[in-house]
């Protein structure tokens, strides 16, 4: 089956913004995946988004490669693997809607954490960002919804923000993170059928786009403030909570 323009406009904005997101300002990802899941059938688009995801992930390693924080990677990775598992057997047996209301509440649930850390650490006298279990649940949480609709980008965000690192960091690390989970969960979506032949060469034609989005990003980011740059990365992953639970 041939795309549609209609289609092939909406990947291609939806390429534009994955470009800027990696290099620039991330959680708009949960975005793009709500486009395409418009205009393609849901599971036709995590494989259509996944290698386009890839394209921006290797553009922003590249330059990025030096500010990645590995240990707070490493921590999580095996606990990703758990989720993408999960995610693999849980594809196609729930609904999306029951799915999009419990990844959205989770969202919200952790930003509020996020906003109060500090109180609640003191009060309670823990780390969130030091727990084991804490990170181990967080790492799931991010294979889980990475697996079944591309939409862990928030989850990383406030991952990533709760440990204070600075917004080259925190984009250089998220984009290791983002390659490295995107490419175990090739192998599956492959098994699946949701990446085939005729998906990627559409996703061959966006990989100008995605690189004319990644330049954007590069531009825009040393431009944003640290402080504005935290409070937009919080609003539009709060906006995408959301507008999950909404959806």
């Amino acid at each position: 089956m041939d795309y549609t323009v209609l289609q092939i406009v909406v990947t291609a904005i939806g390429a534009l913004l994955v470009g800027f997101s990696k290099t620039g300002m991330p959680t708009l990802g949960i975005f793009v995946a709500a486009m395409l899941a418009s205009i393609f059938p849901a599971r036709e688009s995590v494989g259509l988004l996944t290698p386009i995801l890839i394209t921006g992930d290797i553009i922003a390693i590249l330059y990025y490669r030096k500010t990645v924080v590995w240990k707070y990677l490493v921590v999580l990775l095996p606990w990703v693997l758990a989720g993408i598992v999960a995610g693999y057997f849980v594809l196609g047996e729930i609904s999306n809607g029951q799915l999009s209301v419990l990844i959205g509440a989770l969202v919200l649930v952790l930003i509020v954490l996020f906003l109060f850390q500090g109180r609640l650490e003191k009060a309670m006298n823990f780390s969130f960002s030091k727990s084991r279990a804490v990170n181990g649940s967080l790492g799931i949480l991010a294979g889980f919804t990475t697996m079944i609709g591309n939409a862990a980008g928030s989850i990383m965000s406030v991952y990533l923000l709760s440990k204070g690192i600075n917004k080259t960091t925190f984009v250089g690390t998220n984009a290791y993170f983002f390659f490295i989970i995107n490419l175990i969960k090739v192998p599956f979506t492959v098994y699946l059928g949701l990446i085939t032949p005729h998906s990627l060469t559409l996703n061959a034609w966006m990989i100008p786009v995605v690189a004319i989005g990644a330049l954007a990003g590069f531009k825009v980011l040393p431009h944003i403030p640290q402080k504005l740059f935290q409070r937009i990365v919080l609003a539009l992953a709060a906006i995408g909570a959301i507008y999950l639970i909404l959806e």
